[in-house]
């Protein structure tokens, strides 16, 4: 992380408040000075550029052909090539470690362990995906994720729901971090059950923390000193799961192929060319991806290991692409924020394509103030309901997986759900929040989807991409595309964050 200092900024802004200059900025649209007691204290922060949080690359975004770039050799036309638009992200450089995810499982234990200890256990990942009846795998579920040999390897076992849980608990870390850097919170590792740093939380004003000097409050109705704001740039957005078009942006790099506006050479994989080997002098024939050769060969010879790793490979291993990421074909597969349909790519919309979208937003009482869990500490969320929404143009229900999913049963519920009309009397439960008209049962709604009856895709099916150290070449191609539960885990499947990037998509500097 780079070690610029908000906080200075800030101090600076507010020594050059008390010098009273003349050349204070004033608003283009009503004169008014910013950062002037005297006028109510309406603040201008000085403000830069997002920095960039630890682990992370910036990723420029742009168009691209997502989908396939490959003959489709399982014929699951899945992926068919569709132009999108990615905004630029950040992506971690790296799949999450082993000892990333210990320092994860140390805090939950540190700080719940006592009390609450089904937190941590509900963290761990299953260990037992190594096991295979007829192979001896017993050292891996032993020792793969705690022994130090393999600390830079990619952790594996754990599930989609896991992974998401870690990029909270990552976005919650950095952030108190900064605010520790900057002076604003003093270090407190005595923090225990509800009482840990949350970033919304503290935002909401429901957690104090250990403070060392708060913020100055030039508002004349304020208390002298005040807590950090959105405003005023020093939070990072939150870490999260890439989406399925991120990763698969990311993962070509076709920056490093761009010319102008063309992009001279379309590629299947992370690198150009259609082989898997590097024609570099120096390791001329090397695989450049941890991937399966061919039946029974995890590796290569004795005496000459092509690819030297029989399961995964530590994570800075092999040759980053053009954005300076590693492992994007080959090593473990890795979970994405998607849920799986076979024609996701002829619905989805051509500018940040997604599906998944779930809305929510904070639980609050019959007082109308935020509902803090009394165990984590995190505030309370619930879906938004059709009642709040009626008057939207862009959405209705909070549950858009299954828009436009082309079965008649689910267009169908979904028009009822779009043609609701409210009572004219607002109804409100003990938590006073709206309730909405009952129309259709949004949870037991007879879709098409029944797992392990008329298809093996549901609501809960995840998107993975690409290669991992058990698959053959065909999977290292960035478009191809599988899923899996999203309560399921395997010894080939892991994670790596992403993070949106706000502001400017090119960067200041």
């Amino acid at each position: 992380m780079k070690k610029r200092s908000i906080l200075t900024k800030l101090v600076v802004v507010t020594a050059f408040i008390a010098l009273a200059s003349c050349n204070k900025e004033q608003s283009p649209t009503t004169g008014w000075e910013y950062n002037n007691s005297k006028n109510g204290g309406f603040e201008l922060v000085p403000y830069f550029e997002q920095e960039t949080g630890p682990g992370l690359v910036l990723i420029e975004g742009g168009t691209f052909i997502m989908g396939r770039t490959e003959q489709d050799v399982l014929y699951d036309w899945n992926n068919i090539p569709r132009r999108v638009t990615v905004s630029s992200f950040y992506m971690d450089e790296t799949e999450v470690r082993n000892f990333d995810y210990l320092e994860y499982l140390f805090w939950l234990r540190r700080v719940f362990g006592t009390d609450f200890v089904e937190i941590y256990k509900k963290a761990l990942p299953d260990t037992l995906v190594w096991r295979d009846k007829l192979a001896y795998n017993e050292p891996y579920v032993n020792l793969y994720l705690r022994h130090p040999a393999y600390r830079d390897y990619p952790v594996v076992g754990v599930d989609w729901l896991q992974a998401n849980d870690y990029c909270a608990w990552r976005t919650d870390r950095v952030n108190e971090f900064i605010l520790i850097r900057e002076g604003i919170l003093k270090v407190n590792p005595d923090q225990s059950n509800a009482d840990n740093f949350n970033t919304d939380a503290y935002l909401a004003g429901l957690y104090e923390g250990s403070v060392k000097n708060d913020l100055i409050d030039i508002s004349p109705n304020g208390q002298g000193t005040r807590k950090v704001k959105m405003e005023d740039g020093i939070f990072l957005p939150e870490y999260r799961l890439p989406t399925e078009a991120e990763w698969e942006f990311a993962s070509l790099g076709l920056i490093g192929n761009t010319l102008y506006e063309r992009v001279i050479e379309r590629r299947l994989y992370p690198w150009n060319g259609h082989v898997l080997r590097t024609d570099d002098n120096n390791n001329m024939g090397e695989f450049v991806s941890n991937f399966k050769r061919g039946r029974g060969d995890n590796m290569g010879v004795s005496g000459n290991l092509n690819d030297a790793a029989d399961i995964t490979a530590p994570v800075f291993a092999y040759w980053p692409n053009d954005y300076g990421l590693y492992n994007m074909s080959g090593n473990v597969s890795e979970w994405v924020m998607d849920v799986y349909r076979t024609l996701s790519y002829e619905d989805i919309t051509d500018f940040r394509p997604f599906r998944g979208s779930v809305y929510q937003t904070q639980n609050l009482d019959a007082d109308g103030n935020f509902q803090k869990n009394d165990t984590t500490g995190k505030l309370m969320w619930r879906k938004v309901t059709v009642g709040e929404n009626i008057n939207r143009r862009n959405y209705r229900k909070a549950d858009n997986i299954n828009y436009l999913d082309g079965d008649a049963t689910t267009a169908t519920d979904n028009a009822l759900w779009e043609q609701t009309v409210p009572d004219t009397t607002t109804q409100r439960d003990s938590l006073g929040n709206i309730i909405p008209p009952t129309v259709v049962d949004e949870n037991t709604t007879d879709y098409m989807y029944k797992y392990a009856v008329s298809s093996m895709v549901n609501d809960k099916a995840r998107v993975y991409k690409g290669a991992s150290w058990r698959d053959r070449a065909y999977w290292n191609v960035a478009g191809t595309r599988r899923f899996l539960d999203e309560k399921q885990s395997t010894d080939f499947l892991g994670f790596r964050c992403a993070m949106t990037r706000v502001g400017s998509p090119i960067g200041n500097y």
